[in-house]
């Protein structure tokens, strides 16, 4: 997700390139390698990930926990029916809410 004032403004597609793309995902390194890249000298920056959970529950998962690097970047995990927002901070995951604005 492209952020620019602390505002989520764009969302970039990214191929999951794990070897079990069913139940675990791994962005495309090529893809977040451009993205960077592609930020630089910008106002925006990437602001954090999104997945899905397509036959889960809208909160981070445990290898979601096991995997998340406390950075500080956003999560957004998309659900049926729901889509939840996170910010993944050192001591764990922290629930985000959300207010859609125009413009």
């Amino acid at each position: 997700m492209i952020g620019e004032n602390g505002r989520v403004v764009e969302a970039i597609p990214a191929e999951n390139v794990h070897p079990t793309p069913q139940t675990r995902f791994e962005i495309d390194p090529q893809t977040l390698i451009d993205t960077h890249r592609a930020m630089r000298g910008s106002t925006r920056q990437v602001l954090g990930y999104y997945h899905s959970h397509p036959n889960g529950r809208s909160h981070p998962s445990q290898t979601d926990r096991e995997l998340a690097a406390g950075d500080g970047k956003i999560w957004a995990i998309i659900a049926p029916g729901k889509t939840t927002w996170w910010r993944d901070a050192a001591d764990g995951f922290r629930p985000l809410s959300l207010a859609l604005t125009e413009g």
